[in-house]
C-alpha cells in the first residue's frame, strides 16, 4: 500500500474506498475528493465540487458521472448532500477560462470548492490534476473519479450543479438548446452557434466560437437565414 492506494491492481467493480482508507492509516481523517466539470464544453462556467465522506458511507452504485443516467445522478446527488461530512461547490465564469485558460481556470475552480468545506480537509485527493498554490497535502489520481468514493461523489455533485446551471441559462438563451447539450460541441449548438453567433455565456478563446464569431463578420452567415426549431 501507498497513501494513494494499491498500485497496479485492476478495478472492475467501480469507485471504493481503497484510496480514502490508505489516506486514514497514514493519520488523515478529513479525506476530500474533488472532481470538475465543464473543461470541454464551449459554453458556460467549470465548475468542481469537493467532498468528505464519513468514513462509513452507504453510497453503493456511485461512479463517475459520466457512467450514470440523469436520473441516477441526481438520486445520488441528494444521497450525497445527505450523508457527506462536508460539500464544497466552487466554479470559475466565462470570463475567467477566457483570461486564464481552462485548466488554470479548473484549478481556479478546485481551490474555490476546498475554501467552501466546513470543516476544512486535511488530506486531498483529486481527479488527475495538480493543485499548486493548496497547502493541504493532495495526491492527483488518474482517473481517480471510477477509482474512489469520494472522486466519484464529487464528480456527481459538479455535474448536477452544473447541468442545473445550464438548465437556467436554455431559459435565458433558447436559441441555443443549452438544455439538451449542457454548452457541448454538439451538431445542434454548432449549428445554432453558426446562426445565432456567440452569446455572452460561450468562451471566446475556444476555436469552434471563434470560427464563428469570424464568420459572422466576413458575412458567412446572413442574419435573416432559415430559423432553426426550437
Amino acid at each position: 500500500w501507498s497513501i494513494g492506494g494499491p498500485v497496479g491492481r485492476e478495478r472492475l467493480m467501480g469507485p471504493t474506498d481503497e484510496f480514502e482508507r490508505a489516506a486514514r492509516l497514514c493519520g488523515y481523517r478529513r479525506i476530500a475528493g474533488i472532481d470538475e466539470v465543464g473543461r470541454g464544453p464551449l459554453a458556460g462556467p467549470v465548475v468542481a465540487a469537493a467532498v468528505v465522506l464519513p468514513v462509513r458511507s452507504r453510497l453503493a452504485g456511485v461512479n463517475d458521472s459520466k457512467q450514470l443516467s440523469e436520473r441516477e445522478r441526481e438520486r445520488f446527488y441528494i444521497t450525497i448532500r445527505e450523508q457527506a461530512v462536508g460539500v464544497g461547490i466552487g466554479w470559475a465564469d466565462v470570463a475567467e477560462i477566457d483570461r486564464l485558460n481552462i485548466l488554470e481556470a479548473t484549478r481556479l475552480a478546485m481551490r474555490r470548492a476546498l475554501e467552501q468545506l466546513v470543516p476544512s480537509p486535511d488530506y486531498v485527493l483529486i481527479d488527475a490534476v495538480s493543485l499548486p498554490g493548496v497547502s493541504i497535502p493532495a495526491r492527483p489520481i488518474i482517473k481517480g473519479d471510477s477509482l474512489s468514493i469520494s472522486i466519484a461523489a464529487a464528480s456527481i455533485v459538479a455535474k448536477v450543479t452544473r447541468d442545473r446551471l445550464m438548465a437556467r441559462y436554455h431559459d435565458t438563451f433558447p436559441e441555443y438548446g443549452f438544455l439538451s447539450h449542457k454548452g457541448y460541441g454538439t451538431a445542434e449548438h454548432l449549428e445554432r452557434l453558426a446562426h445565432h453567433g456567440p452569446c455572452s455565456i460561450h468562451r471566446r478563446s475556444f476555436a469552434p466560437v471563434k470560427l464563428a464569431m469570424s464568420a459572422r463578420k466576413m458575412g458567412e452567415v446572413h442574419p435573416t437565414g432559415p430559423t432553426l426549431s426550437e
